[in-house]
Formats: C-alpha cells, sequence, structure tokens
C-alpha cells in the first residue's frame, strides 16, 4: 500500500486515469433504467484515491475545464442564437424563467440552511444536475479574495454537496416530468402527441412515429398503351400522385437508357425507374402498371448524406413547403438532428427546419448534390477536426474572458472559463452558417465534452477526497432533503407557467421543462411515456439557453452567497 501512495502522490496523472476508468466503467452500468452516470461516478472514484493525498497541479483541471466549455458552446451555439433572435424567442425566454427558478431554489435552500457558498454551489450543480457550473464557482471562489484556508475548505465542500443532491437530481427530475408530469398538467400524453401529430399533417408510420418521408425503393415499370401515365410529361405524371412523393428518375426508350428532364414525355413501350415510398409503389403504382426486372436500368448511383441547412431561404421552411421546393425533386429525408445532444425531430409536414439543422437524406448522386448545394452544405463523413479553429477560438475566448472592469468598488470579469463559453457559442454559430471550416466531427465533440468536463471532476475529487468524508458527516440527510426541493421546486413551477403563461402545447410543454433544466434522460423518459419524439421539439432551443444560464449561474450563486 505504502508502494501504491508513493507512486500516486510522485505520479498524480496515474491517478486521473483510473478516477477516469473506475469512472466510465461504473457510470456505463444501470440498474432497472438508473446508472450514476460518469461524472458522479468518476468524482465519487476520484475522491476515494484522493485518500492518499494526492497534489496535482491545477493548471491541469483548468487546460480541460476551457476545452470542455468550448465544446459545451460549440455545441448549442446555432439553437441558442436562434432561440434568441428569432422565432425560438417563446420559448428561450421559458428557459431563462426556468434557469432563474433554479438558482432561486438553490439559493434559498442554501440561505436557509445557512451553507457556505462552496456547499451552495455545489448543491446548485447537483440538484440541477449540470455539473459544468462548479468550474465557474470554482473560480469564482479563488477571485473572492478570501484567506487561502477558508477558499480551500468551500471547494473542498462543494464536491461533497454535490455527490449528494446529484442522484435525486436526476432521478428525481425524470420521474417528476414523465410520471407526475402528465397528471399535474392532467393530459393523456400519448393523445396528446398523436394529436399534434395530426395538426403537423403527420402520419403514423410502422414503427408509431410520425413522419413526412420513410423508406424509398426504385421499382422499374412497363408502360402500354392505354396506362394512365403514358402520354404525360414528368412534371405532370410526379404532380398526379399529390403529397406521396414519387419521382421518375430515368427510362430505357428503344433500349437506350436515358435520363429524364421535367418536360420528358413518356411514352407507351418506355420503360421507367420510379422513386418513392414502399408503400406507395406497393398501393399505387404496382395496381396499375406493370412491374419488370432491369438491373441495368435500376442501377442508379445513390448515397445518403448529412446535409447542413444554411440557407437563409430555408429557415423556417415547414417540411411540407421544402417537399415542393425544386431542390426536394428525387430527395428523401431519412432524419433531423437538431441541437447539441443530437435530438431527433420528428418529420412531420408541419416540422419547421431552421438554420444549423442536419438533415440526413439519400436519393440519386445528381439529385443529392444539387439538394445539398441548394439547401446549405453536404457534410461527407471525415475524422479531421480543424484544431487550429479550437485552439484560436478557446485562446481568444479565455483572453477576451480574463479582461476585468470595475464597476464602483466591484470588478466584474467573466473568466477565462465563461470568455471560453461564449467563444464557443460564436464559433458554433459561425460553423452552422459557413460550414466550410471550422469542422469538429461529433465524436470529437463528444471526447471534448465529456473527456474535458471528468479529467476536471477527477481533479476535483482528488483533491477534495481528504476532507470529504468529514464533510459528508457534518452535512449528512438534511443536504439531500434541501437537495430534493431544489431539484422539485423549479420543474413543478415551470410545468404549470409553459402550460399558462407561456401556453405551449400540453404535448411539447415536459420536453421544453427537461431542455431548460438540460436533463436528456428525462426528455427520453417523456419521449417514451409520450411514445413519440414530439416532446424534443420543446428540448433544443431550451437546452441550448439553460445550459449556458445554468452554467453562469455557478459563478452567480458564489456571489450571491458571499
Amino acid at each position: 500500500m505504502q508502494w501504491i501512495t508513493t507512486i500516486l502522490q510522485h505520479q498524480p496523472e496515474i491517478a486521473v486515469f483510473i478516477a477516469l476508468a473506475a469512472g466510465y466503467w461504473v457510470g456505463g452500468k444501470s440498474w432497472r433504467g438508473f446508472s450514476l452516470g460518469a461524472v458522479t461516478s468518476t468524482l465519487i472514484a476520484a475522491v476515494i484515491l484522493g485518500q492518499f493525498d494526492i497534489t496535482i497541479s491545477s493548471n491541469v483541471r483548468a487546460v480541460f475545464f476551457l476545452i470542455f466549455l468550448f465544446a459545451v458552446g460549440y455545441g448549442v451555439g446555432p439553437q441558442f442564437v436562434r432561440g434568441i433572435a428569432k422565432d425560438g424567442l417563446p420559448q428561450a425566454g421559458f428557459a431563462v424563467v426556468m434557469a432563474l427558478l433554479s438558482l432561486g431554489s438553490a439559493w434559498a435552500a442554501a440561505r436557509i440552511a445557512g451553507y457556505d457558498a462552496g456547499s451552495a454551489a455545489g448543491l446548485f450543480a447537483g440538484s440541477q444536475t449540470l455539473s459544468a457550473s462548479m468550474g465557474l464557482a470554482t473560480d469564482a471562489i479563488n477571485r473572492s479574495g478570501l484567506p487561502a484556508n477558508a477558499s480551500k475548505a468551500m471547494l473542498n465542500a462543494m464536491p461533497i454537496a454535490y455527490a449528494v443532491t446529484y442522484i435525486f437530481g436526476t432521478v428525481g427530475s425524470a420521474l417528476i416530468l414523465a410520471v407526475l408530469g402528465p397528471r399535474l398538467l392532467g393530459i393523456d400524453l400519448p393523445a396528446e402527441c398523436k394529436a399534434y401529430e395530426a395538426a403537423m399533417g403527420g402520419k403514423p408510420g410502422p414503427d408509431g412515429v410520425g413522419s413526412a418521408w420513410h423508406d424509398f425503393e426504385f421499382r422499374a415499370f412497363l408502360l402500354r398503351d392505354g396506362d394512365t401515365l403514358a402520354g404525360k410529361s414528368v412534371t405532370a405524371v410526379e404532380a398526379s400522385f399529390g403529397d406521396a412523393q414519387v419521382f421518375v428518375e430515368r427510362l430505357r426508350r428503344a433500349g437506350k437508357i436515358e435520363e429524364v428532364r421535367s418536360a420528358t414525355v413518356l411514352l407507351p413501350g418506355d420503360t421507367i425507374v420510379v422513386a418513392s415510398r414502399r408503400n406507395v409503389l406497393v398501393n399505387v403504382l404496382e395496381l396499375t402498371e406493370a412491374e419488370v426486372d432491369d438491373p441495368e436500368l435500376l442501377s442508379v448511383p445513390v448515397e445518403g448524406v448529412d446535409v447542413y441547412v444554411t440557407n437563409g431561404h430555408f429557415d423556417g421552411k415547414t417540411l411540407s413547403e421544402l417537399a415542393h421546393h425544386p431542390a426536394a425533386h428525387g430527395v428523401f429525408l431519412r432524419r433531423i438532428t437538431r441541437g447539441a445532444t443530437g435530438t431527433d425531430i420528428p418529420m412531420l409536414g408541419g416540422t419547421r427546419i431552421h438554420r444549423g439543422d442536419i438533415l440526413t437524406v439519400t436519393g440519386r448522386t445528381q439529385d443529392i448534390t444539387a439538394a445539398a448545394k441548394a439547401i446549405g452544405y453536404a457534410d461527407r463523413a471525415s475524422e479531421a477536426s480543424d484544431v487550429a479553429f479550437i485552439g484560436t477560438g478557446i485562446a481568444i475566448g479565455a483572453l477576451l474572458g480574463s479582461l476585468s472592469f470595475t464597476v464602483g468598488n466591484v470588478p466584474l470579469t467573466l473568466s477565462s472559463a465563461g470568455g471560453a463559453l461564449i467563444a464557443g457559442l460564436v464559433c458554433g454559430w459561425l460553423r452552422s452558417v459557413h460550414p466550410t471550416f471550422g469542422r469538429i466531427p461529433a465524436p470529437a465533440v463528444w471526447f471534448m465534452n465529456s473527456v474535458g468536463l471528468n479529467v476536471f471532476i477527477a481533479v476535483v475529487g482528488i483533491s477534495a477526497g481528504p476532507g470529504f468524508v468529514a464533510g459528508l458527516q457534518q452535512l449528512g440527510i438534511s443536504l439531500f432533503l434541501w437537495g430534493i426541493a431544489a431539484t422539485t421546486v423549479p420543474l413543478v413551477a415551470g410545468i404549470f407557467i409553459g402550460k399558462y403563461v407561456f401556453r405551449f402545447h400540453p404535448a411539447i410543454v415536459l420536453g421544453a421543462c427537461a431542455g431548460a433544466r438540460t436533463t436528456t434522460a428525462a426528455l427520453g423518459m417523456v419521449c417514451e411515456a409520450g411514445k413519440s419524439q414530439v416532446p424534443a421539439l420543446g428540448y433544443t432551443v431550451t437546452y441550448a439557453v439553460g445550459n449556458t444560464l445554468l452554467t453562469v449561474w455557478g459563478m452567480v450563486i458564489v456571489m450571491l452567497l458571499q
């Protein structure tokens, strides 16, 4: 044991990696749907390792926390800007109200219980499940001018309060929104989701999820004398199917394969290739036209690609409007991804597309190329990250955030951490508007976000380890109960505020509450309870705004309690 202690004290980096390994392994386990998660598990492992009295440079913590905050801002940037600037304003406003309620409930609990700023910051971070706020709280305590021993006591108390309150913060939030929420609203959540889908022009697919477009196929049909399609132009044929999205892609005439144009007139004896949803081909065309097998004609080059929406002309367009745009010809939508968490948005006729959304589309290569050029930018797979962009963004943000201004006798500063967060927001928005630079693949964003945060948490836990047990004995069950109150009050109030003040659709309210509180686990339970992805429509803008404000509140709650 003495050998292990000596090694860890002289090479503390080993302790950090042990904490990460244990944290991710334990955090990946679940019991009846409950999991501690990587952050809490890493913290617990780090606290145990901290009993070996290991000292780690605070610079390690700072570097990884800046990486984490930049990744957070980069991910939520497009939705944050849209929420503040455009039609997401009601949801952004709701997120601000929820963030203030979250801050107020934690502050009130800390004041009544008599906690110091460190315990209050941990209570806030755990009850609101936003560990990132501890980073800005740490900066605020370090800049408070308190004696070194007082600052250290607060910093050691913070992870204790976080660990005690986090469990109910996670599990309780999900249960309040998914189980209690529909009862408080007095609604049948699945029925409300179906009603919303119907109002938005969605038709349930075989998996029960409303969708504007689903699986598609290419099939070949021989036109005979008297067929309804013979003698019509391609445009007229495609228009005759209404919203069914049927596309004539190419034909064989007199033994030769030809590409078609909109004015091409189909003749008896032509063999045409038609692309559409499987049910349309089976239930409509097969009943009137003769299907044939022509492998050469059906060898149509097809690809699937993610397209970033950057063209302002398409911002705010519904899927129904987009379906009739020339850019959508021959293109089938398979998925809409939005926001930092890559939330899947239900594909309904009334669903609006926003700048920064990622559309996963399939179709002929030439159709995909034309659509991507009109709508935005085809983001074809690449493993490379624009590290120069990342480094420049973090450096500029941290430098600007380090500037200090004095108002009266009070010094005001964003801190380098706050600057990195804002830099991430700006860089993420720039990437959504001009995606030709600043690429950070999703796995790299995940690494920066998850590993950056957990290295920070590991260093915090190892540093606080020696005083953790004593602090836990001192605060005990009362801290857990105050955490329940700080978690519950904003969520219950938010449910009623969303319904009666902001007048959100009942199917959206609970998703908006989950987003404003940045609890993805709760969104998953709400969607499962509603048997629909509709609640996710209220999640992305509120998540972007809530995630930003709740992170900053870590600094604010320290200032309020000094």
